[in-house]
């Protein structure tokens, strides 16, 4: 078992890399002027995207492996899962959001988007401080 949790902090860990940086990428493109930047800065994030979408499965699925050898116990457990389906309809939001970019119907301006961006500190601070304090 101690494999499968190495590897599902390793595929976690790569994933939150792609959810702190893609949001990133679009506070750029959200105050782009020149279209050539614009085409780069979708085709990082096109790629980017695609990267890190099946990490995130496998994170997600060494989590469910490690879930089955150990069990739901505690709280702390189900509020944890609760935010790992938070960080997944996240990670579909920014697929969503890259679609509009690429349809040249983004809404939203830079400053939005710079907050948007926080959200997957805020949710791995949870994470970690329930998966390690445990407290309830």
């Amino acid at each position: 078992m101690l494999w499968v949790k190495s590897f599902h902090i390793i595929f976690v860990t790569s994933w939150f890399a792609g959810l702190f940086y893609l949001p990133r990428i679009f506070v750029n493109l959200a105050m782009v002027t020149h279209e050539s930047e614009r085409e780069r800065l979708l085709l990082m994030s096109h790629k980017l995207y695609r990267f890190v979408t099946p990490i995130g499965a496998l994170a997600l699925l060494f989590g469910i492996w490690l879930w089955l050898g150990y069990g739901i116990t505690g709280g702390w457990m189900h509020v944890k899962l609760l935010l790992v389906v938070i960080l997944v309809v996240y990670h579909f939001y920014c697929g969503r959001l890259l679609a509009q970019f690429r349809q040249g119907q983004n809404s939203h301006n830079h400053v939005w988007y710079r907050w948007f961006n926080e959200i997957p500190v805020l949710l791995l601070l949870a994470v970690v401080i329930l998966v390690t304090v445990k407290p309830f």
